[in-house]
Parts: structure tokens; sequence; C-alpha cells
């Protein structure tokens, strides 16, 4: 399974901006819902995206496109691990924010791999256990 980080789904989101070609953690992202890969979405994701989208028809249709992914809400066990990895991150000189060690926790306990373009998660996979998607050397 792949846990989508939000850095990946607003590059892969944006319309207008979009560079070609794609940024490579879009092309990969894009590669593996064409392969129908086990891809999922963290709640607290799923909150940021749909968070300040201005028009009520905008929110349905990305509603609507996120719907196809499952949902990985966090447990109690996730939020304590979440704590946990920000202890050991601070204490290792690595500065994270509660959020993202919220969705690494959420990825770890699922043992899902992280596809995030963040490079903070980088950092945190230095002094924590977290497996990152590789999209550096993906290819496209």
């Amino acid at each position: 399974m792949i846990v989508v980080d939000t850095s990946v789904w607003s590059h892969a989101l944006r319309r207008a901006s979009e560079p070609d070609p794609p940024h490579p953690a879009v092309a990969l992202l894009r590669r593996l819902i064409e392969q129908d890969a086990d891809l999922c979405i963290p709640g607290v994701v799923l909150q940021e995206l749909l968070s300040g989208v201005r028009h009520e028809a905008q929110f349905r249709r990305l509603r609507r496109v996120l719907h196809t992914f499952p949902v990985v809400l966090a447990t109690e066990e996730a939020h304590v691990a979440a704590a946990q990895l920000f202890n050991a991150c601070r204490s290792g000189g690595v500065a994270a924010t509660a959020i993202d060690c919220l969705i690494a926790a959420t990825a770890t306990q699922a043992e899902a791999k992280l596809l995030a373009i963040d490079g903070d998660y980088e950092h945190m996979a230095r002094v924590v256990p977290l497996e990152l998607v590789d999209w550096r050397h993906s290819r496209p």
C-alpha cells in the first residue's frame, strides 16, 4: 500500500499552472493510478485538500475524484505514535509538524510507503522508521 501525501496531490490536482512534463512524483502517481496500485489517502490529507476550495461545485468535483481512493483514518494508536515520532524527531534535531507526524504514523501503522514531495519527510526518515517512495529514481 502507498499513502499519498498532500504535497503530491496538490501538485497533481493543479491544472492551469501544471508544468509539462509534470513533477516526477506526479508522473509516478499517475502511473500508479493507471496500474490500479493500492493507493490511499490519510483522513487529515483529505481534509487538507478539501479545505480552502472556494466554490461548492469545485468542492463537490474534488470530493468525487478523491472518493475513489480509500481513506485511512488515524486510530488512537496512530496519534500516540505520531507524538512519539514528533518527540524522536525533535530529539534528533529534525523539525516536524504534528500533522506530518500523524501522516507518517498512519503510513507506518498501515505498513505502507509514503509518497510525498515534502522534503521534511526525508529528514524525518533519518531519525524515525518511515519508508518513502523514491520518486526521484522512478521512471515515468
